[in-house]
Order: C-alpha cells, then structure tokens, then sequence
C-alpha cells in the first residue's frame, strides 16, 4: 500500500517534479490531496494548471485503490459507510451517550471551555483509550500529541493507564509526542505529519491547544485578518488529515469572556466563525463544582444536550464513580477516628444533665407563679367597693 501512494505512482510526475514535491513537505499521493492545488503551487513554484492536474490524478489513484469516496455516490453508500467508522470510546457512559458511541475518526471534534474545565485531562483520557483493542472501544493505534501549551504530562499518561489496566511503558511508547514553540512550527509539524501517521498507525491527532499560539503571537486588531487567515489553514488541515488517513483529531481551545453579555454566560471560544465553521463537533466544558458539564454546541447529527461527568486517576469518569470514591474514604476516616469521640462523649453527658434540672426549677417556679396570685388578690377589692356604693345611693 505504501508503494501505491508514492508520488513515482503518478502519471506525468517525473523525478525532478518529486523532487520539488519532497523538498516542499508532500511526501505522498495523500499529502496532495491534504495540501491542495493552491498551495503546492505557492510551496513549489509550479503555475497552478499544473497543481491542479497533478491533484486530479492524486485524487483519482486514491478514488480507484478504494481509499477514498467516489465523485458521484447514493446517500444508501454513504449510510452503509457511515456505519463502518471507527469510534473511539471515552470509558464513560455518560461521554459515550453524548458522542453517541464515542470519538469519531474522519472528523474534527472541538471541545472549549475555562481553564481547570477538563480538555487537557479529556485529551490524556483518549490517548490511552485509543490504544485499547477493538473489542474494548478502541481502535489499536496509536496518538499524534501536538503540545503548543508545554501540558503533556507522561504521569498522567501512567496513571490511566494504570487505572485501566493497561501497561504503562507501551502506552507511552505509541504516544508521538511534538512540542510547538511557535504558530509557524505548530503548521509544519502538522504538514509534516503524514509519513509519521503512515508509519505508526496513529489514529487519533490531539492540538492541545490549537489556537493558544497564534493567539499569544497576533495581538491587535490591525493582526487579525492575518491570524483569521493562518488559523483558518491549520485547523483546514488538522480536519483534511483527520478524514483522509482515516483517524480521529481532538483540538482543545481557549475562551473569552465576551462584555456585551448582560445575561446568561459571557464565555466564548476564540477563533471565531473560522474555528466554528470547520471544526465538525462542537464540545463546551464548564465546571460546576467538583463536577464538570458537557454540552454539545454544534453537530450534523448529534442533540444538543448536556451530560455531567467528573475527573479522577482513571481521567474522565463518570460522577457516580466519583461519588463511591468519596464515601469509602469518608468511611475509613470516620471508622479511624470513632473510638476516642465516644469515650468523651459518656464522660460529659452527665454532669450536663445533673446541672441543668436544677437551674431550671430554682429559676421559673417562685418569680412566675407569685405575679398572677398578686393580681388575683387586688382585683376583688375594687368590686367590693363599686358593689358598695351602689346600695347607699338607692
């Protein structure tokens, strides 16, 4: 398969056309069709009639080796394909039901929210699951991590794993791991990326974020045509990628809060309509205590409805297993510190109850009974009187 997919495979592409094909970061039949026309012209130097032909014939050898969709298909093909996708599951049944069966491959799943909310321990979580055989929801890849935040932490990849009964070292060992220091390198480890996806079967690419960088680089309002247009490439490519190897790709992203909001939340992802507009899935993350909430935005298919999910060593769990957690351990503290409470306990209870009857009956009886007696013995003297005086008159 991989001798098809050489650029030598093509008709009319010589040694000298992929030569310049090479040098420029196309490597394969596949790398064309992810570039595009437009830029293998601007990244070669060729004249764009050119370009084109030589992605026509790219995409023809692929539409007849089977690899991707035919020009013209029925919407019953498309269903029938549709049902042979691979998903990835996020071992919660809570995150299941709102992916409907998981993480999909060929498409783009987005997930903002607030710091803390959950989309780093959310990209681990999938990492690890990815790796799980097909038969236990994964697809037995392994993971492209494009760190542009310097928050991959190998520990965390340990633990769930641990917590999953998996091994750690092999874990480790299928997870790519590629620090972006800046926008420009983030884009070309990206356009780089096709031999490494081809080589180690990696099913799952994670941009964790995919926008912090240009969004720290293009500050002002005069750089954001140029940040819009930088963004819109790489998000462009992470989705062409995603659905032309056949894999899966997670991009986290920051938010803001927006001031013209009076009511109701102000929180927005950045990127704007560019973001929104490409990515195929829409995922929000919010906290709400010890808890976290997840709401899908956007999907061609999907409800929008909410789930509640928490975070523990197994990454995303589901918040009823969370709640057994707390009680165990609530349970052996409380069994700990039982014995010496109820020592102290009998000691006080009765100098407690032999002091109190006491105040309590020297205190109310003599003062409140002796007030009514007072205004029962003057009142019948004043009778006496008025009964008096009425005979005399007569």
């Amino acid at each position: 398969m991989v001798e098809d997919l050489r650029l030598d495979s093509l008709e009319g592409v010589g040694p000298v056309t992929t030569r310049k094909l090479s040098d420029a970061g196309v490597h394969n039949v596949m790398d064309l069709i992810v570039r595009g026309p437009v830029e293998i012209a601007e990244i070669t130097g060729m004249e764009k009639d050119t370009a084109e032909k030589i992605v026509n014939k790219a995409r023809q050898h692929l539409v007849d080796g089977g690899l991707i969709a035919k020009h013209f298909t029925s919407a019953s093909e498309i269903y029938k394909h549709r049902q042979s996708i691979g998903k990835i599951t996020t071992g919660t049944n809570c995150l299941d039901t709102l992916f409907d069966g998981g993480l999909e491959t060929q498409a783009l799943t987005e997930v903002y929210g607030e710091f803390g909310c959950g989309k780093t321990q959310f990209a681990h979580t999938m990492s690890v699951m990815v790796q799980k055989t097909k038969e236990e929801g994964g697809l037995e890849g392994s993971v492209l991590y494009i760190d542009t935040e310097n928050t991959f932490r190998p520990e965390r990849i340990v633990s769930i794993a641990q917590a999953h009964e998996m091994d750690p070292e092999k874990v480790l060992d299928n997870i790519i791991v590629a620090r972006a220091y800046n926008s420009a390198h983030q884009v070309l480890i990206l356009e780089e990326a096709g031999p490494i996806i081809e080589e180690n079967n990696v099913k799952l690419i994670v941009a964790d974020s995919a926008v912090g960088l240009f969004r720290s680089e293009y500050l002002g309002r005069g750089t954001l045509s140029t940040r819009q247009q930088k963004l819109n490439h790489f998000v462009h490519l992470l989705s062409r990628i995603a659905e032309t190897y056949n894999c899966a790709a997670i991009a986290t992203n920051q938010v803001m809060a927006s001031p013209d909001v009076f009511f109701g939340d102000p929180t927005r992802p950045i990127g704007g309509n560019v973001v929104a507009h490409t990515s195929t899935y829409r995922i929000y993350f919010k906290k709400s205590g010890k808890k976290r909430i997840a709401r899908m935005v956007d999907s061609p298919h999907h409800p929008e409805e909410e789930v509640i999910f928490a975070l523990g060593e197994a990454g995303v769990i589901d918040p009823e297993e969370a709640e057994k957690k707390t009680k165990k351990t609530t349970k052996k503290a409380t069994t700990k510190k039982a014995k010496e409470p109820e020592v102290e306990a009998k000691v006080e209870t009765p100098e407690e109850s032999t002091e109190t009857p006491e105040v309590d009956a020297t205190a109310e009886t003599p003062e409140v009974e002796t007030a009514p007696d007072v205004e029962t013995v003057e009142a019948p003297p004043v009778d006496a009187e008025a009964d008096d005086s009425e005979p005399v008159e007569e």
